[in-house]
This record gives structure tokens, C-alpha cells and sequence, in this order.
């Protein structure tokens, strides 16, 4: 943990172009000191990705593209959640 946090210290954040929903808390960040300082988090806390999903509905996401891996994995867990929600893997 250490080591990670570390680097990720010493790398230089931009402020994104879209929120960045993280593990450690489910909820959307735009600021690089928190995005840094949550990625050092999440090495050590659950996984919150049920919550992210749902934050993310509320937040008004109306689809969610899955990109790489090798299946429809995550857009299955997305039509758990909400099987309106449109999804596509690619």
C-alpha cells in the first residue's frame, strides 16, 4: 500500500472530464486530490460497485457501456439492478 500510494502521489491528476465514481465510497468526484486519495482507499476497502450502479441511475446515467473484458460480465450485474437499463458490451 505504501508503494501505490506513493506513486500515486507523485503522479500528476488533471481534472476529468466526467465524474469518477470510486469503490471507497460509491459516489461521483471531479477533484484530484480526492480521486488520489480514494485510489489509496480502495486498495483496503469493499468493493462498492452495487452502490456506484445505483448512484450513478440516480445521478441520471440512461446506459452503460461495457468495454474489453471478455463477456457481457458487468452489463449482466447492470440488468440486476435495473433490467430497463440499456446496456451493451463491447
Amino acid at each position: 500500500k505504501d508503494e501505490l500510494a506513493a506513486a500515486i502521489e507523485a503522479t500528476s491528476f488533471r481534472h476529468p472530464a466526467c465524474p469518477i465514481y470510486q469503490n471507497v465510497d460509491a459516489k461521483p468526484h471531479l477533484e484530484p486530490a480526492d480521486i488520489k486519495a480514494n485510489l489509496i482507499k480502495q486498495l483496503t476497502a469493499p468493493v462498492r460497485w452495487t452502490a456506484i450502479m445505483e448512484q450513478m441511475i440516480a445521478d441520471g446515467a440512461t446506459q452503460f457501456i461495457e468495454v474489453g473484458g471478455t463477456g457481457k460480465m458487468l452489463t449482466s450485474f447492470v440488468k440486476r439492478i435495473d433490467r430497463n437499463m440499456p446496456t451493451e458490451a463491447l
